[in-house]
């Protein structure tokens, strides 16, 4: 077991640093703040200077500068915005921030929209956060509070989708062999770093690097199994005991990645920007419409597959009872093989969305663990249109939450959920109750 232990991280190391010495020297070499974003354990406070002048191509600001300063009124940090309007300041921990726009340094044409707007106020709550600065006249529509709900139920049903695709394959992976995998979100950060180096470092058509990588992440979840899960059930390793171990591969990966990748955000070399479609009253943008058709195909897909396929059959007998499906002669070991390749495929192509209609960091995937466990719980544990219906609901809840909440607290949504169905519906939505013990 040591010996297959150690191919399979000596194949992880490989691949990623393959992937990671692909960086170009920018993006080795970064600034004083860059570097700082990239120590261990840090937040940052981020955000994207965007001029909406034209409103049909917004462009990017670059070359601006920005200044956090802490409740007490010290200097914590300064950073300048890029290429891309992008910044990130580094912050010692949790707490509340000032960040300070600097208003000569904003080329010429450029103004803020409000005046006043300089300062910003924003909370740090254990993950790095996101201010945005307002730039160029309002030529934005007025728009009801009925239109806004309108808008944030289509936003949280198109994250909803993508969480779907992470939310199945946990929940192949729990039904199959009992396993609470902790470092499902880590899988779902090597589709986006992934697509993210083949695209940006490795040159490669960004729909070719996503294809890439969803293979790479099938690939990892085959090693992963055969290499270490496999060893450890055949020793007979209890799931307490495994779920803890996934807990130990959650950090060391996650920290892998920010070693190679530094702890900046990314972005991929296209589709960065565009212009917004106007549907009735809702504002979409083209590629949160094909991630949305991308994610429902696969989902249908895979719900056949389960349902007509024979490896479906066998993948949902050894989920029913696993003992009594080896028995009939189905390999079981087979089986999991298959379902680990398929979930974390999965995963990554869900990596390689978010990555597309967010930005690429090192913890996007930790981000959005406590989204999948709440979707996976509340639509029923080992079902997979529970799956499926839980993300959904959890996406739809997270955003529209956000017209009574502060965004920055809306995924604490996720949790107040998770812990309603524990209390009265533990089984979930379409799960079945069970008698234990």
């Amino acid at each position: 077991m040591r010996v297959r232990i150690s191919a399979f991280l000596a194949l992880l190391m490989g691949v990623l640093f393959v992937a990671g010495t692909a960086l170009p020297a920018s993006a080795a070499a970064p600034s004083q703040a860059t570097s700082m974003a990239s120590a261990p354990d840090e937040l940052a406070i981020r955000g994207t200077l965007i001029d909406t002048t034209d409103r049909d191509n917004p462009e990017p600001v670059e070359g601006v500068t920005v200044t956090v300063t802490d409740s007490d009124d010290n200097e914590v940090g300064t950073a300048t915005s890029d290429a891309e309007g992008v910044f990130s300041v580094p912050v010692p921990g949790n707490g509340k921030y000032v960040v300070e726009i600097d208003t000569d340094t904003l080329p010429d044409g450029t103004f803020l929209r409000n005046t006043e707007d300089v300062n910003k106020e924003v909370n740090v709550l254990g993950f790095s956060s996101t201010v945005q600065f307002q730039i160029g006249p309002d030529n934005r529509d007025t728009t009801s509070t009925a239109e806004r709900a309108v808008e944030l139920f289509t936003s949280g049903l198109l994250f909803g989708l993508i969480l779907a695709l992470a939310s199945l394959g946990l929940s192949l992976i729990f039904g199959t062999t009992g396993l609470t995998n902790f470092a499902h979100g880590e899988l779902v950060t090597f589709g986006a770093l992934a697509a993210y180096a083949m695209n940006v470092n490795g040159g490669l058509p960004l729909v070719l690097a996503a294809l890439l990588a969803v293979l790479l992440s099938a690939l990892f979840g085959w090693l992963q199994d055969t290499g270490f899960w496999r060893p450890l059930r055949n020793r007979g390793t209890g799931v307490i005991a495994m779920m803890i171990v996934t807990i130990g591969m959650s950090i060391f990966l996650r920290y892998l990645y920010q070693y190679i990748f530094g702890g900046d955000t990314h972005t991929y070399s296209s589709y960065v920007t565009q212009s917004s479609l106007t549907i009735g009253p809702i504002s979409v943008f083209p590629k949160d419409l094909v991630s949305a058709a991308i994610a429902v195909v696969v989902l249908v897909l895979v719900s056949l597959a389960l349902a007509k396929t024979r490896i479906g059959k066998a993948t949902r007998a050894v989920s029913d009872n696993t003992a009594l499906s080896a028995s009939t002669g189905i390999d079981v070991d087979r089986v999991i093989s298959v379902v680990w390749i398929v979930g974390t495929g999965l995963a990554g192509l869900a990596g390689v969305l978010l990555g597309l209609s967010q930005q690429v960091e090192f913890q996007m995937g930790f981000k959005i663990l406590l989204l999948v466990f709440a979707a996976v719980v509340l639509g029923g544990l080992g079902t997979i249109w529970g799956a499926m219906l839980g993300s959904v609901i959890v996406g739809i809840l997270i955003e529209m939450s956000t017209l009574f909440i502060p965004a920055e607290l809306k995924y604490v949504g996720a949790l107040v959920v998770l812990i309603a169905v524990l209390l009265f519906r533990p089984q979930g939505i379409l799960g079945r109750a069970q008698r234990v013990g």
